[in-house]
């Protein structure tokens, strides 16, 4: 059962977004200012990374907790509602990142993966 309203819930899915978020963002910020040059979410690329060099072939990745299943095993019954939808989805996108890093080192490309809490805890060590 949801606490929420089917409008209320609605509005709070739509305001994720899938790119330009704030951990991407400041991370994207600081290598700018550091005279790193990119490309944000290049469709050329397979997967579409968040940052990439091509010049170097470095596609960079950064992901939410929730959505791409940081300790998986150990946070998997979390979710109060909607259990076998959550599982389902977060457990494809797991899956999505498996084929995305297969696809683009067979393409040899260095892949970085960074968690989103990494990034605003920590940010020089990323």
């Amino acid at each position: 059962m949801d606490k929420l309203t089917k409008e209320q819930r609605r509005k709070n899915m739509q305001a994720n977004k899938s790119t330009g978020t704030k951990p991407e963002l400041l991370l994207a910020k600081t290598l700018f200012s550091r005279g790193h040059r990119y490309r944000k979410n290049n469709r050329s690329v397979y997967g579409k990374p968040d940052l990439t060099f091509k010049k170097i072939k470095l596609a960079i990745f950064v992901d939410g907790e929730f959505w791409h299943g940081k300790d998986w095993e150990l946070r998997k019954d979390d979710h109060k509602t909607n259990k076998e939808f959550w599982n389902n989805k977060i457990e494809r996108n797991i899956q999505r990142d498996i084929v995305v890093n297969e696809e683009l080192t067979k393409q040899g490309w260095t892949i970085l993966k960074v968690w989103g809490k990494e990034i605003q805890k920590d940010l020089l060590n990323c």
